[in-house]
């Protein structure tokens, strides 16, 4: 799971710690009462950024947070694949003789950098859990709901 990012506070602490007071990681994140890890974090996007210690007099809380995490490239929890139309591909499974790893087969050629086989299954059972009963899930009937009576062959409700 993605670590959030830390508070712009905390992001000046961390930078004013390192390099005014010259602490080391694990002492500053005992100080903040951070994990070692998002200090490591914090420090790696500042020089990544190119900042340099002191900051600009006038650089506020949000040109900072700017510098440090508005070069990823994509929205926090996007996916960094190309997505498959997963109601298509469901589809398509519904047919004869049609597999996951033959959808799989289109998928990836046609997005050559995209999902590994399992990765695109885990995605695709994901997508599955989240569709209701009615919309083209397998589902059994309810025991009881009907019988078939031998002698004529005609269907009783037991419901009533």
């Amino acid at each position: 799971m993605p670590a959030e990012r830390v508070a712009m506070r905390q992001a000046r602490e961390i930078i004013c710690l390192k390099f005014s007071a010259g602490l080391k990681t694990r002492e500053i994140a005992r100080r903040l009462g951070l994990a070692p890890s998002t200090v490591r974090e914090t420090l790696r996007r500042f020089e990544s950024a190119g900042l340099s210690w002191p900051l600009p007099d006038g650089m506020s809380d949000t040109d900072l947070e700017a510098a440090l995490y508005g070069n990823r490239g994509s929205k926090r929890g996007h996916r960094g694949h190309a997505e498959p139309d997963w109601l298509l591909v469901h589809r398509e499974l519904r047919r004869k003789h049609v597999t996951l790893l033959i959808v799989w087969d289109e998928y990836i050629a046609a997005n050559p950098g995209g999902y590994s086989y399992s990765r695109f299954c885990e995605l695709y059972r994901g997508f599955e859990a989240k569709l209701s009963p009615r919309c083209g899930k397998r589902t059994s009937p309810a025991s009881g709901s009907s019988s078939i009576t031998p002698a004529t062959g005609s269907r009783l409700s037991s419901t009533g």
